[in-house]
């Protein structure tokens, strides 16, 4: 069984802000105003832990499917996992935006004469804008091969089962910080889109909605809302209530406590450091709101789960 695990990518180094911000415009450098604005909030996180993040997901990945201990080496060296001996599955990874790329991963599965794999993205809403793009880079890396691989798509998982209990039980633990549960309210997130591509049909918001549902559902919440983040430094008008708007309504209608959770994000990024941790928290500081953000699945074996099982279920398909 082979599998191509992607995600968005993220830069190592400051050095590699500005070709990364690059490939995000297609191929227009940044101004000098938007590389800054960039840049500072990746000083003011530190480090985004993505690419770390996603590697472990591969690695973990591929130890459930081939049912060994999962192990970390001192140092990780490559930028894919390793064979392993005790199962034939190889998880490859592919980032949307930086490296390695989808391209030199498709790449690197023809040279191991792969020619059949899952695909899948470690986000769990389809949109045009998200997995739609991956989908598209995919397509123009077979492009270039000699022989084709045929990839089996795993879309969208947006009310698996495995996912909606895992956001539960981090949402739980935040829950349980709460002065008083019952009068708090309870914001589900996740990455805003061009408001052109719901107009087209886009399933998205539709997914981000189911899945804060069920999760409400299992966990019977009192309330909770939906609200949009991230979006875009486009003229045209994004997905909203945007997660800054909402709070300053929330305070408006008298609530003191606020826990929201990034459903869209499965892994800690600059999108949930900085925008839900450091301006969303300035924002409801500001307010006089208490803020909770429950934490992300991240590499967590209960989220590692669920990729494994959606991959088995394609690879029969």
């Amino acid at each position: 069984m082979n599998v191509l695990l992607m995600a968005y990518g993220t830069p190592y180094t400051p050095e590699e802000i500005e070709p990364y911000y690059t490939d995000i415009r297609r191929g227009r450098r940044p101004s000098e105003e938007l590389l800054k604005e960039l840049s500072e909030r990746y000083a003011a996180i530190g480090k985004s832990p993505l690419n770390e993040i996603t590697l472990a997901q591969a690695l973990r990945l591929q130890a459930l499917l081939n049912l060994e201990a999962p192990s970390y080496p001192k140092r990780l060296l490559g930028p894919f996992p390793p064979r392993t001996p005790q199962g034939p599955a190889r998880v490859y990874v592919g980032t949307k935006h930086w490296h390695p790329s989808i391209g030199e991963a498709v790449a690197a599965m023809h040279e191991d004469r792969v020619r059949r794999a899952v695909a899948i993205v470690a986000a769990p809403h389809y949109s045009l804008r998200s997995v739609a793009e991956y989908q598209e880079k995919v397509e123009a890396a077979l492009k270039a091969l000699p022989e084709p691989i045929d990839f089996v798509w795993v879309e969208s998982y947006e009310a698996h089962p495995g996912l909606i209990a895992a956001y539960a039980r981090r949402l739980e633990e935040a829950i349980w910080r709460l002065k008083d549960p019952k009068r708090a309210a309870y914001v589900f997130t996740a990455h805003s889109i061009p408001v052109a591509a719901v107009e087209r049909g886009d399933p998205y918001p539709r997914q981000v909605e189911r899945t804060a549902e069920l999760i409400a559902k299992r966990l019977s919440l009192p309330r909770f809302q939906v609200a949009y983040q991230s979006a875009g430094r486009t003229p045209e008008p994004w997905l909203g209530p945007d997660i800054n708007e909402l709070l300053r309504n929330l305070r408006e209608e008298g609530f003191e406590e606020v826990v929201v959770q990034a459903v869209g994000f499965p892994a800690d990024h600059l999108e949930v450091f900085y925008d839900l941790d450091i301006e969303a928290q300035a924002t409801a500081k500001e307010l006089g709101l208490r803020l909770l953000r429950a934490r992300s699945l991240n590499a967590d074996l209960d989220y590692i789960q669920v990729l494994k099982d959606l991959v088995e279920a394609a690879w029969l398909k």
